[in-house]
């Protein structure tokens, strides 16, 4: 990945599954969660440059849509107890 810190973003769409994202892109978890909420505020998609998606090995630039997406949980690991809400 990156020397930033590698983060899981779960995103969960309305009457869907959840959606699992490892991310390089931030320094940490503070920033995900504010770069997500300005995405959501401004009604565009998030960007990420640096995501591997279900645990891929190779790295992917990634364009979500974050129009359906009801919850987005950021953490450093992959637990349910883990992680901030937006």
């Amino acid at each position: 990945m990156s020397e930033n810190i590698a983060l899981i973003i779960r995103f969960r769409p309305v009457g869907g599954e959840d959606v699992s994202v490892m991310s390089g892109d931030f320094d940490g978890e503070p920033e995900a969660v504010a770069a997500i909420a300005r995405a959501v505020d401004e009604r565009r998609s998030l960007v990420l440059m640096r995501a591997r998606y279900d645990r891929e090995a190779d790295v992917h630039g990634v364009v979500i849509n974050l129009a359906n997406v009801v919850s987005v949980r950021v953490s450093k690991t992959d637990s349910a107890e883990a992680g901030q809400y937006l």
